[in-house]
């Protein structure tokens, strides 16, 4: 009868082939620019954008004792 022997895998002989992760993670964040990016586009382009920056504006005016 022949004998098998298993001899244990040490954790760092374990490595698993990772060669495109930074690819995907540059694409889960250029996606996540561009729909920010659109997402801010839509809102300052709108009426809710004027009146934001007017808003703003005029408080940071207010605050420099400007107006």
């Amino acid at each position: 009868m022949t004998r098998t022997t298993i001899t244990p895998v040490r954790s760092d002989q374990r490595t698993r082939n990772e060669d495109g992760i930074t690819t995907a993670e540059y694409a889960v964040g250029t996606a996540a620019g561009a729909g920010f990016a659109g997402l801010l586009y839509k809102l300052l382009t709108g009426g809710f954008g004027d009146q934001l920056l007017k808003t703003l504006f005029d408080h940071v005016l207010g605050l420099l004792g400007i107006k």
